[in-house]
């Protein structure tokens, strides 16, 4: 048997890849990340964020929906499976009394330009909970009828009455997670359905109008191989949903306690990890799809595709977005807003928000409070993270810096300048070849706050 220069090659480079830079780094959904939010920023701090918002620019809102019903193995949300609906009634009248207590907060009632609903499983409400759901929102903000309303919704148990209900109060873009077809991968993170059920899903929303479909899919998963990698993505793009996301598992069971039911035997190795990332990715660039940021795929005529080839594609904790709004409120459990001041999270465990919401207290548990630095390195960050590329003489000097006071941090570049990875053209940084597969640690290197040895992030391959 002969043996293919061209895979072998590639094997090298892999594995030279990760020998010299999987080591752990954050996601960068948001900069400082999560890891340094702090009790700090509490009730008092949020509210006086809030008074000072200001009246004339609409907002966006995020609301958690924190129930399954099932709890996947690889799942990192803040979720849990129920089975009986009381608990989930009884977290909406809550998520409702929070959207008033917001409102109280606020110096008039704001308008809204996006509304994303996730989870969890925010189709876990009954049709009927979505209603009262949506009045309670239009009661407390100016909602108006082209608000961009996205889901995420989990296709095994999704209804064609759900989708029209959602649909009924404006839902244009749906997220459905699928991760992989395969059914010993499925077996292995207890994450059951068919493909005909993800067609189903697609042709509900499709009837009800939903202009952009996002699949979710995963790679490094117990059992997973580039084979049925590759199958997963032939069948999902036959669909032609307009966007398709490809995360990387994370596994932190230490994190993520129902993780550790997870066969870590069965994991492929973080060669075969890449390589089930790369060759997903050549599959969806032949099937006309564009690549975005590190782990979004989108078509040439869809917004996200449009806001990247424009620099004006942004990254919030959802992900890759074209949410421009420079307020994010989070409503229920966990959720994290963003506001000019600075990042603020609601108490996590469930039990804590509900008696907080209860008592008539804004539920939040911590935040960051920006500083002049988080700004500067946060706009460095988001667009490595979206454009592959930053001008960093143009950066400094929307934050009145020099360029000498990232002498430090280009210093730390040095591996990846060396190996090809980044390149430096005068000031302008561009990530390049398989730069994009190492990102985050590119940005790292602009992170004050990241300490690699504190093991608290997932692996970077």
């Amino acid at each position: 048997m002969s043996i293919d220069p061209i895979v072998t090659a590639r094997a090298r480079r892999q594995a030279d890849l990760v020998a010299r830079y999987d080591g752990r780094a954050p996601r960068y959904t948001s900069y400082p990340t999560a890891v340094q939010f702090g009790p700090h920023v509490d009730e008092a701090v949020y509210r006086g964020w809030l008074a000072g918002l200001a009246a004339d620019r609409p907002v966006s809102l995020y609301v958690h929906v924190p129930f399954c019903a099932r709890l996947c193995w690889y799942c990192g949300c803040n979720t849990r499976a129920v089975n009986r609906y009381e608990p989930v009634a009884d977290y909406l009248s809550l998520l409702l009394r929070e959207a008033t207590l917001l409102r109280e907060a606020l110096p008039r009632r704001l308008a809204v330009s996006h509304i994303h609903l996730g989870g969890g499983s925010p189709n876990m409400l009954t049709p009927e909970d979505l209603d009262s759901l949506f009045a309670g929102l239009a009661g407390a903000f100016d909602i108006p009828p082209d608000v961009q309303l996205a889901a995420e919704l989990d296709p095994a148990h999704l209804t064609r009455d759900w989708v029209e209900a959602a649909a009924f109060h404006g839902l244009n873009r749906a997220s459905l997670g699928v991760q992989n077809l395969d059914p010993a991968v499925q077996q292995a993170i207890n994450r059951q359905e068919t493909f005909e059920q993800v067609a189903d899903a697609v042709g509900w929303l499709r009837d009800a109008g939903v202009g952009s479909v996002n699949i979710d899919l995963m790679y490094g998963l117990p059992h997973q191989t580039v084979a049925n990698t590759l199958s997963t993505l032939e069948a999902i793009v036959g669909l032609a949903p307009e966007r398709i996301a490809l995360f990387g598992y994370a596994h932190v069971p230490w994190m993520k306690a129902h993780q550790q039911l997870i066969d870590e035997a069965a994991l492929p190795g973080p060669v075969a990890r890449l390589d089930q990332a790369e060759q997903a990715a050549v599959l969806l660039a032949a099937a006309g799809y564009v690549r975005v940021g590190l782990d979004h795929f989108a078509r040439a005529d869809d917004p996200m595709a449009q806001a990247l080839e424009a620099g004006a594609l942004r990254r919030n904790f959802q992900g890759y977005t074209t949410d421009d709004a420079e307020v994010l409120l989070g409503l229920g459990a966990s959720a994290i807003g963003r506001l000019p001041q600075g990042f603020v999270q609601n108490a996590a465990q469930e039990v804590t928000w509900r008696a907080a919401v209860a008592a008539g207290r804004l539920p939040v548990a911590r935040g960051a409070e920006l500083t002049a630095d988080d700004r500067f390195r946060g706009e460095i960050i988001e667009r490595l993270m979206c454009d592959l590329s930053v001008d960093l003489e143009a950066v400094c000097r929307k934050h009145r810096r020099v360029l000498a006071d990232l002498a430090g941090d280009i210093e730390a570049l040095a591996p990846f300048l060396a190996d090809g990875l980044v390149r430096l053209e005068g000031a302008r940084l561009r990530v390049v070849g398989d730069g994009r597969l190492v990102v985050r640690s590119v940005c790292a290197a602009f992170d004050t706050y990241f300490a690699p040895e504190a093991g608290r992030h997932s692996r970077a391959l």
